[in-house]
């Protein structure tokens, strides 16, 4: 009976551990439908979640496609339509995103899984409050990425929705509230009421949905990389233990040499599947992030001479969220990399001479593996890393300077 109450505490411990370095994660993802279900749902479940996923598209869709359409069909002066390409990138990075971490889904339920079951696997209490530490750290960043990108981008939305400006339909001047998205005319006409305010409040739910993507897919890859991160911490005291058990005069060191290995093997197998999850969309917040600072610092630019305060600070703003989320993409890269090198320096500066030769000479193996490192990549084309940050921050610096000289009036 008493052990039954300790299997039970046990089982209910590493399951509450686990939803608590997931729960921020799970709380971006589920209101648009991209937080992996069991596999073993009702048919029921399985239509309301594809419900789910439709809502959300048409969404998106109900205001990136029309704004697409203006972009190409309706607007000639080019200023208004580099206007409209900052926020119009915006939702098309969300849509990509979106459709990838649909389409990953069964590899995220697989780490979520890996994560459950590495908190079942832990024993030590020292091994647990390592996996907190980090779990928390995780969340941490999460939470703040959450912050910056709404507080950034849909406050942006909707400071912009409460603003007005006069526009003239025939001989009359009427006053509407501008889209951050420009509709196109003839798929509907924001000019007049109540067009212009329904639009506006779909405007800011699809604002809310698209950056919810982004801020679900920056949580997913830094919980997962925090975890990866304890896990190898974790590995690090196990190496520096192995010296310890045979001084105690236990022969256990070839065990705990083969759970060692066996454990570094399991952690480079859920780096390499979050890896396999988070490439391509890693790719796509770089390639649109770059593009989207370089416009938002050729819109504070633009309105400097009139010094719109209100609407410079709001640039610098999204600007900053937008910068803020490629470095933690850019950080996770750095120290999982720096992380996965380390595990054969470890093993290297444990006092492996003490150890029986065959035992040492398993050292071999692992210092050998910890040197072929697991890079989280973007779309495999970039490395992510501190340097690669450094890059885009360039680069955008270069696509601003190309832009204002093809427009000289900048």
């Amino acid at each position: 009976m008493y052990s039954e109450r300790i299997l039970t505490s046990i089982k209910f411990m590493y399951r509450s551990n686990n939803d608590y370095s997931l729960q921020l994660t799970r709380w971006f993802l589920m209101p648009i439908a991209a937080w992996p279900r069991a596999t073993t749902s009702t048919t029921v479940e399985r239509i309301s979640l594809q419900a789910h996923v439709l809502a959300c598209s048409s969404l998106i869709a109900v205001v990136m496609v029309p704004c697409m359409l203006y972009v190409s069909l309706e607007e000639k002066d080019v200023q208004m339509k580099l206007n409209a390409m900052g926020p119009l990138s915006h939702w098309i990075m969300g849509t990509i995103n979106y459709w990838l971490l649909l389409t990953r889904s069964d590899d995220i339920r697989k780490c979520v899984h890996h994560m459950e079951m590495d908190w079942r696997l832990v024993r030590r209490n020292d091994d647990q409050d390592v996996m907190l530490r980090y779990a928390k750290i995780g969340r941490f960043v999460a939470g703040f990425c959450a912050i910056f990108m709404q507080s950034g981008t849909f406050l942006f939305t909707v400071a912009k929705a409460m603003t007005s400006m006069n526009v003239m339909i025939g001989n009359e001047t009427m006053s509407v509230h501008p889209m951050t998205c420009p509709i196109y005319s003839k798929f509907i006409d924001t000019r007049f009421s109540p067009a212009n305010e329904i639009m506006l409040a779909v405007e800011l739910l699809s604002c809310f949905i698209v950056n919810s993507i982004t801020v679900g897919a920056c949580s997913l890859a830094a919980v997962f990389a925090m975890h990866a991160y304890g896990q190898l911490s974790m590995l690090f005291a196990w190496l520096n233990d192995l010296v310890e058990v045979e001084d105690n005069g236990n022969n256990f060191a070839e065990k705990k040499l083969a759970t060692i290995v066996e454990h570094h093997l399991r952690v480079l197998s859920f780096i390499s599947r979050m890896e396999n999850v988070m490439q391509n969309i890693c790719l796509v917040e770089l390639v649109g992030c770059t593009m989207n600072m370089c416009l938002l610092a050729y819109y504070s630019i633009t309105n400097w001479s009139n010094f719109d305060a209100a609407r410079i600070t709001s640039y610098i703003i999204v600007y900053v969220s937008m910068a803020f989320n490629i470095f933690i993409f850019c950080y996770i890269g750095e120290i999982l990399t720096e992380q996965c090198k380390n595990v054969g320096e470890k093993a290297y500066m444990t006092n492996w001479y003490e150890l029986p030769h065959k035992t040492a000479l398993g050292l071999i193996l692992i210092i050998a593996r910890s040197s072929n490192v697991i890079k989280i990549t973007a779309g495999k084309l970039f490395q992510l890393s501190i340097a690669t940050f450094g890059d885009v921050i360039k680069t955008s610096v270069v696509y601003l300077n190309i832009l204002r000289t093809m427009t000289p009036s900048t």
